[in-house]
C-alpha cells in the first residue's frame, strides 16, 4: 500500500552536530505532519534517495542496522496508525496519528490502547452524574450564575434521592414510576441542605425546576447521539402561580425618601434598588453596571440571563442615581446579602402591611403571613417595573423591550395586580364605555 509517509532528515543543527531524523506525513497536497523518531545523527550520514542511514556512521552515534530497523519499525507503525484513522472515520488524519505516534509504540499497544479508550466512553456515556458534569461544564459560558446553580441542584436532587431509595440511577432509570417517586420524595422526603432549621420538602416551583432541567439535559444527551431517545411524555412540568409582591410608585417614593442617617451603609443599597424599579433590570444586571453603561441618557445593557441587549431611557431620578451610585467604589454584592438589606430599608420606610401567601407543598397549602417589607427581594424591583408601567397604560409590547421578555405569556404571570386594582381598571374601561352599568342597560331597552 503506497501512503504519502517518508523519512527525512532535518537541516537544523543541535549544539553536538547532530539532526533529528522525523517522519513526514502528507495527509493532503497542503497539510503535513512531522513526528520524531527521537534518533539524531550528523546529517552527513543521511542517504536522502534512500532515506537510511549509511554504513560510514562512526559507532558513537549506534549500530547503523539497528537504527534503521527502528527507523523502518516506525513507519510501518505510522502506516498502521494511517490505516486505522481511515478505519475509524477520523476527520483530521494527521491529527489522529499525531496524538497516537510514540517511538517505540507497537500498533498491538495502540489497539489495546485504543480499546480502553473506547472502554471508558463508554462507561462514562451510561453513567449520568459524569453526564450531567459534562453538560454543566459546557454551559458554564452560555448561561447566568444562577440558572448554573439550578443544573447543580438538579444533580444534587438526583443524588440525594439515590441515596434515599437505595438504588442507583441511569439513565434508564427514566420511566414513569422514576418520576411519580422522585416528585414524592422531593416534595415530602427531602431535607433541604445548608438551613439552619431542619426544614422538609420543596415548593410546588422548585420541583418544576428540576424536571424542566431534567428534561433539557435528556433531551440533549439525546441529540448529542450519546444515549438511546427516551419518551419523557409523562415528565409534567408541576408549577403553580408565584405568590410575589411588587411596589407601587408611593411606595417605592417611600423607600427612596427614607432616613437612613443612623444607617449610611443602606444608602447604596437602596439608591440601586430603587434604580432597579425604575429600569426593570434583575439583580445580576443592575449589580453588575458601570458607567459607560449609560449613553445618550439611557442605559445600554446586555442582560446576563437572557444574553439579550436592552437600552432603557432613564427619568431624572434614575439618572441621579446612577450618577451618584459612581462617584465612589461600588460594594461587591451579593443576592442573599441585598435581600438583607433591602427588608431593612422597607421597613424603615414604613411598609408594613400585613400581606399572606400560600403554597402548595404535596397536596397541602401552607398560608404564610408576613409584614410586606419582608416580603421585599431584589425580583420585587423588576416585578414593580413592569406592573407600575402596565398599570401606566404604558404598551405591553413596548414595556417587555426594556424589561427583556420575549412572550407576553411570560410577562402576564410575571406582572402582578391586586384584586382591588383590577375592579378599578374595570370601571375605568366600563366609563369609556359611557358610564358603568348604563351601557348595559341601553342596550338591553333597545
Amino acid at each position: 500500500m503506497l501512503l504519502p509517509i517518508k523519512l527525512i532528515c532535518l537541516r537544523d543543527v543541535k549544539k553536538d552536530g547532530t539532526s533529528l531524523i522525523y517522519i513526514q506525513y502528507c495527509h493532503s497536497s497542503e497539510k503535513r505532519t512531522l513526528l520524531s523518531t527521537g534518533i539524531a545523527i550528523p546529517r552527513t550520514y543521511w542517504n536522502k534517495k534512500k532515506e537510511c542511514i549509511t554504513r560510514e556512521l562512526p559507532s558513537e552515534y549506534g549500530i547503523v542496522e539497528q537504527l534503521n530497523q527502528k527507523l523502518n519499525d516506525q513507519v510501518r507503525l505510522i502506516e498502521d496508525l494511517v490505516t486505522l484513522a481511515e478505519k475509524e472515520g477520523a476527520k483530521d488524519k494527521g491529527a489522529f496519528v499525531k496524538q497516537a505516534f510514540k517511538p517505540g509504540l507497537t500498533i498491538e499497544a495502540f489497539k489495546s490502547e485504543m480499546e480502553g479508550v473506547a472502554k471508558e466512553k463508554a462507561e462514562r456515556a451510561t453513567n449520568l452524574y459524569a453526564q450531567l458534569d459534562d453538560y454543566i461544564a459546557s454551559k458554564e459560558k452560555k448561561v447566568s450564575k444562577a440558572t448554573l446553580t439550578v443544573f447543580k441542584n438538579v444533580k444534587e436532587h438526583l443524588q440525594y434521592f439515590e441515596h434515599y431509595r437505595k438504588k442507583r440511577i441511569t439513565f434508564d432509570s427514566f420511566d414513569y414510576d422514576f418520576y411519580e417517586s422522585f416528585v414524592d420524595f422531593l416534595a415530602f422526603e427531602y431535607i433541604q441542605p445548608r438551613r439552619k432549621e431542619k426544614t422538609v420538602g420543596l415548593k410546588l416551583n422548585t420541583i418544576g425546576k428540576t424536571i424542566k432541567q431534567l428534561r433539557i439535559f435528556i433531551k440533549d444527551r439525546v441529540r448529542r447521539k450519546i444515549i438511546v431517545p427516551i419518551d419523557l411524555t409523562d415528565f409534567k412540568i408541576p408549577d403553580e402561580e408565584t405568590d410575589a409582591i411588587y411596589l407601587t410608585n408611593e411606595e417605592i417614593e417611600q423607600m427612596y425618601k427614607a432616613d437612613l442617617s443612623k444607617y449610611p451603609y443602606l444608602i447604596e443599597y437602596r439608591n440601586l434598588f430603587v434604580l432597579a424599579c425604575l429600569t426593570g433590570l434583575r439583580f445580576s444586571d443592575f449589580s453588575t453596571l458601570r458607567p459607560e453603561d449609560l449613553r445618550n441618557n439611557k442605559l445600554h445593557k446586555k442582560q446576563e440571563k437572557s444574553d439579550h441587549w436592552v437600552v432603557i431611557p432613564l427619568r431624572d431620578e434614575a439618572k441621579e442615581i446612577f450618577t451618584e451610585q459612581f462617584k465612589e467604589k461600588l460594594p461587591k454584592l451579593t443576592n442573599a446579602e441585598f435581600n438583607r438589606h433591602i427588608k431593612t430599608i422597607g421597613k424603615i420606610a414604613g411598609i408594613c402591611q400585613r400581606i399572606t401567601f400560600s403554597y402548595k407543598k404535596g397536596n397541602k397549602t401552607i398560608d404564610v403571613q408576613k409584614p410586606k417589607y419582608d416580603w421585599i427581594t431584589t425580583h420585587t424591583a423588576r416585578r414593580s417595573f413592569c406592573t407600575n408601567e402596565f398599570l401606566a397604560k404604558t404598551p405591553v409590547k413596548l414595556i417587555m423591550k426594556l424589561s427583556g421578555h420575549k412572550n407576553e405569556k411570560d410577562f402576564y404571570r410575571y406582572i402582578r395586580v391586586t384584586p382591588e386594582e383590577a375592579a378599578m381598571k374595570m370601571e375605568e374601561i366600563w366609563m369609556q364605555r359611557g358610564g358603568n352599568m348604563k351601557a348595559f342597560s341601553a342596550t338591553k331597552t333597545e
